[in-house]
């Protein structure tokens, strides 16, 4: 009887004598094909066709390192290994101790910040910015300017060129120029700044503790200088302008004056608004001696013929006076001949008057804001409206906290493995190809 192990699996062999690579053949029955009326077709089974043989690979040898791998090995030792020992070497065995001191400050104005808060807020809401005296301590810190400073008061050469050449890579080298030594100043002081508060923070490293607490020190002095100058020529600006206010005020109410007095000399008028007053007052009674007049006409009419003197006498001052009253009141609409002001009616001379008036009370009122404003800017020069408020002193270190050994090898070793990592892989990528 066939196993069915043996036609299942062309791999297992029918006899003592199959091998592991030679296929071992099996067949299979099938059914007959029906035929027309419903049987097999012929009456006889066919065989299948045979099954292609099925090659099997010998086992595997183990893995052996080769030529690229032991290049790849050595890649790796020369450009890793090798420089992150130097690296370590020279950090924990030649680089020098450097001493960190901390100081912080800020600046402050007595003044009210009403009116800045609001300006400054404006500002910001337009898109524009206006710069702080922080801001400008934050700037002059890092400047060429204050390197120098710093420079001529602690010979900085003198001390940062000292582990030369044996600390090439921490120290400045003794023939730095004044570009060099502003370079090398980045790295030996570190600030932040806080724009929100105007909180300034400045590091200062040294080789040794005193001279990192003097750089601080020092930096510390020469901001509270640059404060001190800024106030100084803010004083001198506001009481230039104030100054300069006053002159055009008082030039303006000597010119106000001035053409008031032409304007009196010229019409005769000391003030028209009181001269026309005096000329209503005639008027006025001259109207009532009109109205007597025709009163005393009428009466005599009434008593007497018309042949009596008296009455002629009455009609005589009745015509007067109603000349009296014609020419005066000619004399609010025609030249005054009488004033010297020929060509000149009385509401010009009016409205001329007004504007010269209105032009001196304005001159006036600009004058004495002009007074008040050199007054309040004396005020303010008499007092030191901004200072430099030091809210951490220069610190003394007692421990060196520079440079972070562990750190610099860490990123040493870093930046050495992906250096690698991407010259195997630019390696083999072109090996690839060719």
């Amino acid at each position: 009887m066939t196993d069915k192990t043996s036609l299942a699996d062309p791999s297992v062999g029918t006899g003592p004598s199959s091998e592991l690579d030679t296929p071992v053949e099996a067949t299979a029955l099938t059914r007959p094909r029906p035929g027309r009326n419903g049987g097999p077709k012929g009456g006889k089974r066919k065989r299948p066709p045979e099954p292609a043989p099925v090659a099997v690979r010998p086992i595997a040898q183990p893995a052996r390192l080769k030529k690229r791998h032991w290049g790849l090995l050595a890649s790796f030792v020369l450009m890793v290994l090798v420089p992150l020992v130097a690296t370590a070497f020279y950090l924990w065995t030649v680089a020098s101790d450097q001493y960190m001191s901390t100081t912080g400050f800020t600046v402050r104005s007595q003044e009210s910040g009403g009116a800045t808060e609001l300006l400054g807020g404006l500002a910001q809401f337009a898109g524009g910015t206006i710069a702080s005296d922080s801001d400008i301590l934050y700037e002059f810190i890092q400047s060429q300017e204050m390197v120098e400073a710093v420079d001529a008061k602690l010979d900085l050469r003198a001390h940062y060129t000292g582990p030369w050449p044996g600390d090439w890579a921490f120290a400045l080298w003794p023939d730095a120029s004044v570009e060099d030594l502003v370079w090398y100043w980045q790295r030996i002081v570190g600030i932040s700044y806080d724009g929100g508060t105007g909180l300034i923070e400045v590091q200062a490293m040294g080789f040794v503790p005193e001279v990192a607490r003097a750089v601080a020190s020092a930096i510390l002095s020469e901001s509270q200088d640059r404060i001190n100058a800024l106030n100084n020529q803010a004083r001198e600006d506001a009481m230039r302008y104030a100054r300069d206010d006053l002159d055009q005020a008082i030039a303006r109410l000597k010119s106000a004056r001035e053409a008031l007095t032409r304007f009196r000399t010229r019409t005769r008028i000391v003030d028209p608004a009181a001269d026309i007053q005096g000329r209503m007052g005639v008027m006025n009674n001259l109207q009532q001696q009109l109205a007597e007049a025709l009163i005393d006409y009428d009466l005599l009419r009434g008593t007497t013929s018309d042949s009596d003197p008296r009455l002629t006498k009455a009609q005589q001052r009745i015509d007067v006076i109603r000349d009296r009253i014609r020419i005066e009141r000619q004399t609010f609409t025609s030249d005054n001949t009488d004033t010297g002001a020929v060509g000149e009616d009385y509401p010009t001379l009016i409205a001329e008057f007004e504007s010269l008036n209105v032009d001196l009370q304005y001159a006036e009122e600009t004058y004495r804001a002009a007074l008040t404003a050199l007054q309040v800017a004396r005020d303010d020069a008499a007092r030191q409206s901004r200072y430099l408020a030091t809210y951490i002193k220069p610190t003394l270190a007692q421990e060196a906290e520079y440079p972070q050994r562990g750190i610099l090898t860490g990123l040493a070793g870093l930046f050495l493995l992906l250096l690698w990592s991407i010259c195997a892989l630019i390696y083999y990528s072109i090996r690839d190809r060719s």
